[in-house]
């Protein structure tokens, strides 16, 4: 079995998957915060797992806790996965390809497998939030990163006197008439903003959504778009036939 682990700024998301099964085929999923990593081990236990690919951009003493989580779990170390030139028939055009986060790499290849021979804007609405371009003849083009809506609410709540600390909640009116409403509006519409000027420089034939803040945003997109849960994930799924088995290579 293939284990998928997408270990985020804030949360580990994971997915198991059987051998030959199309990316996003899992047998079992599940995420959770980077306090209890602990709990992994027994949720990847009798898996029978035979391989883990892992995009980590959570920094090097996330690498080492999850390295030491997975050495009784599998036969070899696991791979780590990073941007590069070329793969999968999609062709990174960052100034300097191994610059680029593994995760925006792998959901760019997860949206390309997913939608094929399309213009494509892939949002990711996590921590921070990235809004990339993929062109249908399989350039990643760059993007933008923004931060997120959790951190434009904290950034207001901490930076000014009286404006109070806002949580996502039932989208409010475009110009509503309460200061908790006004706060989050007003961030939603920073967010899908950023969404649909990308869209609309591409331009775009679909934008593909997704991250824990996605819920809250897409219902604002006046785009084409599909929200989907664990883009990332989907991509190193994609990916995984093409990468060798020895962990230097992916």
């Amino acid at each position: 079995m293939l284990l998928l682990v997408d270990a985020g700024n804030t949360r580990i998301k994971w997915a198991i998957a059987a051998p030959g099964a199309a990316p996003g085929d899992w047998t079992a999923h599940g995420a959770v915060p980077h306090a209890e990593l602990e709990r992994l081990q027994a949720a990847w236990a009798g898996h029978g797992l035979t391989r883990a690919i892992v995009s980590n951009v959570a920094g090097h003493a996330m690498q080492a806790q999850l390295t030491a989580l997975l050495a009784p779990l599998l036969p070899t170390p696991p791979a780590w996965f990073t941007a590069r030139t070329e793969l999968n028939g999609l062709r990174n055009r960052y100034r300097n390809p191994t610059q680029l986060g593994s995760d925006r790499f792998a959901a760019a290849l997860g949206a390309r497998s997913l939608a094929p021979g399309k213009n494509l804007v892939v949002a990711t609405c996590g921590t921070a939030t990235t809004v990339d371009a993929v062109s249908a003849a399989g350039d990643f083009l760059g993007g933008m990163i923004l931060p997120g809506l959790g951190l434009m609410l904290g950034a207001l709540a901490r930076g000014t006197a009286q404006l109070p600390q806002v949580v996502p909640g039932a989208t409010p009116a475009t110009f509503a008439d309460h200061t908790s409403d006004a706060i989050l509006s007003g961030c939603l519409a920073a967010q899908a903003g950023a969404i649909e000027r990308a869209c609309a420089a591409l331009p775009a034939d679909l934008c593909i959504v997704s991250g824990g803040a996605a819920a809250s945003v897409a219902p604002l997109l006046s785009v084409p778009h599909w929200m989907l849960d664990n883009i990332v994930l989907v991509g190193l799924h994609a990916a995984a036939p093409l990468l060798a088995s020895d962990p230097a290579s992916a």
